[in-house]
C-alpha cells in the first residue's frame, strides 16, 4: 500500500506543509528538532489533526475525507496508550472487536500476534504488570490487529530505558521487516532512525531540509541539525578544485569541486596543539577554547575562531595538552579527513 500526502497544517506561529510518499513495505523515519512538526505529520496522517490544505492517499484512495476511525492505520503511541482494565489478550482484541469481529475470533487474533512478539505467556497480564518492552510490544500487536495499511509510530522506544532499548529496537526492526504496508516513524534519537529505517526524512520549521537512506544522510548532512545528529562539522563555502573557502578560512579536501559546496569531517579528526606545529598542515587555524565537556569515553573541545568546531580528544591528552576554557590554540585536520560535496 503506497502512501501519497501532502500535509500542509497552519497554525498561528507555526505552518507545517510537507510531502511524504511511502512505498509498500517500506519504513520511513522523521527526523528533526523540537518542534519541527514531526508529531504533527503522524497526528495529521492518522487524522486527529485537520489538514489546513493537502491530501492523503494511500494505494489511490483518499484517507483525508475519513474520520479517524475510518483510516486503515494503526498507531503506537509514545506512552503505548493501552487501556490499563484489560488484560494484554483484550488490549490486542479491542480494534477487531470496533471493525465488527466476534469475541473468539478477535481473541485468536490477538493470540497469534501476542505469540508472534514473544509475550503468549503474558496475554492475562494488565499493562501495570507489564515490563516497558513488553508494554511496546503490546501495543504494537495491537496496532497490528486492525490489519492496517499504514503503521505508524511515534517515538515507540522513548519510554524504554537504555538496555530494554537494545534488545526491543532489534526485536521491532524484525516485525517491520515483515509489515507490507507503509510505515511512518517519528523519533528523536539518531540510532533508532538508523537502525529502524529505509528512508529518513529531516524536518526542520515545518519543511522538509533533507531526505534519503540513512547512510547517504550520515555521510553528506545538508543542515546543522543533521550534522549534529551524526556527529560531523559542517561548513558551507566555495569550492575551487582541491579547496573550499568557509568565510577567511581556506580547506583542503579529499574532492575536487567547482562552486558552492558543503565541507564536514568528524570531531575526532581535529589536532589540537597548545603551540603552532612545525611543518604546514594542510588545514590549520588558530582558536579559542569555548568549552570542554564529557563525550563518551572521550572530552569535546569547543572551538571558536575563523570556524566553529568540535574536537573530540582523550582525557589523557586533554591532561597533556592542559587545556582550559577561554585558552588559545591551534587546530588542524588532514584533508585526507575532509570530505566536500555540492551545496
Amino acid at each position: 500500500m503506497t502512501l501519497h500526502a501532502r500535509l500542509v497544517v497552519t497554525r498561528p506561529a507555526f505552518t507545517l506543509d510537507l510531502d511524504l510518499d511511502v512505498a509498500a513495505g517500506e519504513v520511513v523515519a522523521l527526523l528533526g528538532p523540537n518542534g519541527a512538526g514531526k508529531t504533527t505529520a503522524l497526528r495529521a496522517l492518522a487524522g486527529l489533526v485537520p489538514l489546513s490544505e493537502g491530501e492523503i492517499v494511500l494505494d489511490g484512495h483518499p484517507m483525508h475525507t475519513l474520520a479517524p476511525e475510518q483510516r486503515p492505520i494503526g498507531m503506537v503511541f509514545q506512552d503505548y496508550l493501552l487501556f490499563p482494565h484489560l488484560s494484554a489478550l483484550d488490549n490486542v482484541a479491542f480494534g477487531p472487536r470496533c471493525q465488527g469481529a466476534s469475541k473468539a475470533e478477535a481473541r485468536r487474533t490477538a493470540a497469534a500476534l501476542l505469540e508472534r512478539v514473544g509475550l503468549a505467556d503474558r496475554a492475562a497480564a494488565r499493562p501495570r504488570q507489564l515490563s516497558g518492552g513488553q508494554a511496546q510490544r503490546v501495543a504494537l500487536a495491537r496496532a497490528l490487529a486492525v490489519r492496517p495499511d499504514l503503521l505508524l509510530l511515534d517515538e515507540p522506544l522513548a519510554a524504554l530505558d537504555a538496555h530494554t532499548r537494545l534488545g526491543v529496537r532489534s526485536e521491532l526492526r524484525r516485525h517491520l521487516a515483515d509489515f507490507g504496508g507503509a510505515t511512518v516513524l517519528v523519533t528523536h534519537d539518531p540510532l533508532d532512525a538508523m537502525v529502524l529505517a529505509d528512508r529518513l526524512v529531516v524536518i526542520e520549521d515545518g519543511a522538509i531540509v533533507q531526505q534519503g537512506a540513512p547512510a547517504e544522510v550520515a555521510r553528506h548532512p545538508r543542515t546543522d541539525y543533521v550534522a549534529r545528529l551524526v556527529g560531523l562539522n559542517l561548513y558551507r563555502g566555495l569550492a575551487d578544485g582541491p579547496r573550499v573557502k568557509v568565510g577567511e578560512l581556506l580547506i583542503s579536501t579529499s574532492e575536487r569541486l567547482e562552486g558552492a559546496a558543503f565541507v564536514a569531517f568528524p570531531p575526532a579528526a581535529v589536532a589540537l596543539y597548545r603551540s603552532r606545529p612545525d611543518g604546514s598542515p594542510r588545514n590549520l587555524w588558530e582558536a579559542r577554547i569555548d568549552g570542554i565537556e564529557r563525550h563518551g569515553d572521550n572530552v569535546r573541545v569547543h572551538l571558536e575562531g575563523p570556524v566553529t568546531a568540535f574536537a573530540d580528544i582523550t582525557p589523557a591528552a586533554l591532561a597533556e595538552l592542559d587545556l582550559a576554557p577561554g585558552q588559545t590554540i591551534w587546530a588542524s585536520v588532514k584533508a585526507t579527513e575532509t570530505h566536500a560535496y555540492p551545496a
